[in-house]
């Protein structure tokens, strides 16, 4: 099950439906070889917000587009369980999509893979890892 969530703060655009974030989901899931259907939550919520949770669980206090909570460490994930959560700063997002030269939704849905991506265990903090992670965003 893929929970959709928007917090009411939000103003102006909106983010992707339902079936977008669910498309978005699923690519990830196909690109990174998984044939199951995890449960997980994706949630648009304000800049602040976003900013508090880096804070609090990065130590970095600053915006930031995507961030992603696993629930489960892998390489063996149990489906039957959720894997976690991913949490957008939605105005953060348009701006950086306005900036890139992309339509904000689209920009919304590579970093949901990304962030499910990050569920999995992928990670960038490494030049090889990173270009790992950027191919299967591709």
């Amino acid at each position: 099950m893929i929970e959709v969530m928007v917090d009411e703060s939000l103003e102006g655009e909106k983010p992707p439906d339902c079936d977008a974030v669910r498309t978005a989901v699923a690519a990830a899931l196909e690109v990174a070889g998984v044939n199951e259907q995890p449960t997980l939550c994706v949630r648009f919520s304000d800049d602040e917000t976003v900013r508090s949770l880096n804070s609090d669980w990065r130590g970095k206090d600053r915006v930031t587009d995507v961030l992603s909570f696993p629930m489960q460490d892998g390489p063996d994930y149990c489906f039957d369980e959720p894997l976690g959560d991913i949490v957008l700063a939605w105005p953060f997002v348009q701006l950086e999509a306005e900036r890139l030269g992309l339509k904000a939704v689209d920009h919304a849905r590579h970093l949901i893979v990304h962030g499910v991506l990050h569920l999995l265990g992928h990670d960038h903090l490494d030049d090889a890892e990173a270009a790992r992670m950027q191919r299967l965003e591709s």
